[in-house]
């Protein structure tokens, strides 16, 4: 009998039409239990006024219409200037990092290559917290006693919104530039060395090689880099917490995501948290789409 098990499991394992949806089952699992079951729980729980997790009282759209007040457009206002400079950032620098730290010219590429990727393997709030430091609002923060230094007024960097913002992106890139910087240079890695010699033997200068060449060549890690940053921009937390960790002044440092947390966690209100998260689910899905129908993503093929 246990022979005959082995061998009815073997036959199933090597089934040219059961074998790949057999593998393929521990994803769609975890996919289920993870992420589709929230979000329609989610969904479910933006039109009710939620007790406790078991039961809760249909209330129609009135959570949605909740959502017109001051604090949560000025966490969708933060989140969006934020999202803004990082993707201007990350279209930039980590592609300019890239090539650089790709050129045959350069020498120590490991070691500079290291230094900006050791970036990403530091703990947000452990970041965050010597960030907090560095920017301390007194004239013995570090930034602070260099202005101070330099004869000027020490600035209040946690009560302003453009400093504010200034420091997220600021602690944001310094994290993300290094795993961003990884995509583009293994997609540099993949061209072919012959196309940048035979524009050579063009009379092409480095620059137009960059422009029409290298840029074309890693157009799909660019748009996965812009889709990455967009939804980890909308989706921010930690780096706005840590450095607000009590409250939040003139909303300074409130994102959408921070917003959720405290109406759904701090206030108990479930229901209002999940339209918040409804709405941020399809502010991200639509920037998505725009951007990837400005790439050409969704063109067929000319054939």
């Amino acid at each position: 009998m246990k022979t005959k098990k082995r061998s009815s499991f073997s036959r199933l394992a090597y089934s040219k039409k059961l074998a790949p949806y057999l593998f393929i089952l521990p994803f769609v699992i975890a996919f289920c239990v993870f992420f589709a079951y929230p979000i329609m729980e989610t969904f479910s729980m933006s039109f009710q006024k939620v007790i406790n997790l078991n039961t809760g009282r249909f209330v129609g759209f009135k959570n949605y219409a909740r959502l017109d007040n001051a604090h949560f457009f000025n966490a969708l206002k933060t989140s969006t200037i934020y999202t803004l400079c990082m993707v201007c950032i990350m279209l930039i620098m980590p592609i300019t990092l890239a090539v650089f730290l790709n050129s045959k010219m350069l020498k120590l590429k490991n070691f500079f290559r290291s230094v900006i990727f050791i970036p990403a393997l530091v703990s947000t709030i452990s970041a965050g917290i010597a960030f907090r430091l560095i920017f301390g609002d007194t004239d013995i923060g570090f930034v602070n006693s260099i202005i101070v230094k330099l004869g000027g007024e020490p600035i209040q960097w946690k009560m302003g919104y453009a400093t504010g913002i200034f420091i997220m992106v600021i602690l944001a890139s310094w994290r993300e530039m290094g795993i961003n910087m990884i995509y583009c240079l293994s997609a540099l890695q993949t061209i072919s060395a012959e196309l940048y010699e035979s524009a050579e033997m063009d009379g092409a200068n480095k620059f137009q090689q960059f422009v029409f060449i290298t840029i074309p060549q890693v157009k799909p890690i660019i748009i996965y880099v812009l889709t990455l940053t967009i939804i980890n921009g909308y989706r921010m937390f930690t780096e706005g917490y840590v450095y607000w960790n009590e409250t939040n002044p003139g909303d300074n440092g409130l994102t959408i995501v921070r917003y959720i947390y405290n109406q759904a966690f701090q206030k108990n209100d479930m229901g209002l948290g999940s339209a918040i998260g409804v709405v941020l689910l399809l502010i991200i899905l639509v920037i998505n789409l725009i951007q990837l129908k400005g790439f050409g993503m969704f063109d067929k093929e000319d054939r």
